[in-house]
């Protein structure tokens, strides 16, 4: 198979990977969203697990990891609920960590442990993330799935250009089986370009109200028997397809507020909805000739940048519903 990628280029890829692409559990992610409840209060928000899944794997690739570390980095999302994140709101998953909880069962339950076995790769290595380390890292670090993350969103969503993105992969360095940046420029471009997708993204007015307001469906669909945990491993719009199904008004009412036009301001004195996100800090490795150091050490710009994102996070946000009466143009038509 060729695969093109807008981020990262074309590839051929093994037979293994192929499979993998082609099994029920990575065609799921097709209509599992990455912004959770986004898609629902604004259409243009619809970036999908699978493509993220699909570049993690392509950027490791990239990047010069093992055939074994791409097979992880397809598969490292496969465990995701539908509306991802939305469900850490529903179980109080403060580190929102539900799909890593559930991993290992949802892999050993499916047919993947079966492809892996006929091409000699084990299950037992891509259950210990210790084994991948451009996949995954520990925050400040970068890491293939931080990066895919935020680069196919900001560029999806117009606030990066493609020659951005190039300028910053030609940066991008493996030191010792770990990402660094070789450039002090591109550190802080991306230190700026991931704030853009984990602040002024995720906690943009509307994509508060869409949590909260998704999260009280599932909380209540769950406790009414509407849902059981195992229905959230089918994709999002199924789930809905669910609900819509029901003639419980609580249930039309948690619908109808999912729907645009959707009328809100980010209002602290008033607010009816306030969202604390998880603080999610960046500050990369640089390497510069035989300097290395966190570009928080060599660049204000990244340490004040540190220091804004951390106190807009643990400020949260804080929403206030309007009456359609209240306000001509809606955040969202």
């Amino acid at each position: 198979m060729r695969i093109t990628d807008d981020l990262y280029g074309t590839f051929e890829l093994e037979p293994i990977l192929v499979k993998l692409i082609e099994s029920n559990p990575i065609q799921r992610l097709k209509g599992i969203h990455q912004g959770g409840a986004s898609y629902l209060v604004n259409e243009k928000w619809n970036e999908t697990r699978y493509d993220h899944s699909i570049g993690v794997m392509l950027l490791i690739r990239k990047m010069g990891g093992s055939l074994e570390e791409q097979v992880a980095g397809l598969l490292h999302d496969v465990s995701h609920t539908a509306f991802s994140h939305v469900v850490d709101l529903v179980f109080k998953n403060e580190e929102q960590s539900y799909h890593e909880e559930i991993f290992k069962r949802v892999v050993t339950e499916s047919e993947i442990p079966a492809i892996l076995s006929a091409n000699s790769i084990s299950l037992v290595k891509l259950f210990d993330d210790a084994n991948w380390s451009i996949l995954e890292q520990p925050a400040p670090d970068l890491c293939a799935d931080r990066i895919d993350s935020t680069l196919r969103d900001m560029y999806r969503y117009g606030q990066i250009t493609l020659d951005e993105v190039e300028y910053f992969l030609g940066h991008l360095v493996l030191h010792e089986g770990t990402l660094h940046l070789n450039h002090l420029g591109a550190a802080e471009w991306f230190s700026e370009t991931y704030y853009k997708e984990v602040i002024d993204f995720f906690m943009d007015p509307l994509n508060v109200y869409g949590y909260d307001r998704l999260s009280k469906l599932l909380t209540y669909a769950l406790a009414e028997g509407y849902l059981t945990p195992p229905d959230l491993l089918m994709e999002d719009e199924q789930v809905l397809q669910k609900l819509r199904a029901l003639s419980d008004p609580q249930i039309s009412k948690y619908l109808s507020e999912l729907t645009p036009p959707i009328y809100i301001e980010e209002n602290k004195n008033e607010a009816t909805i306030h969202l604390k996100t998880k603080v999610r800090l960046i500050d990369p490795m640089v390497i510069e000739g035989e300097c290395i150091s966190r570009a928080s050490e060599r660049s204000t710009r990244v340490e004040q940048m540190n220091a804004k994102a951390q106190q807009r996070a643990l400020e949260g946000m804080s929403i206030k519903v309007l009456a359609p009466s209240t306000q001509k143009n809606p955040v969202h038509e």
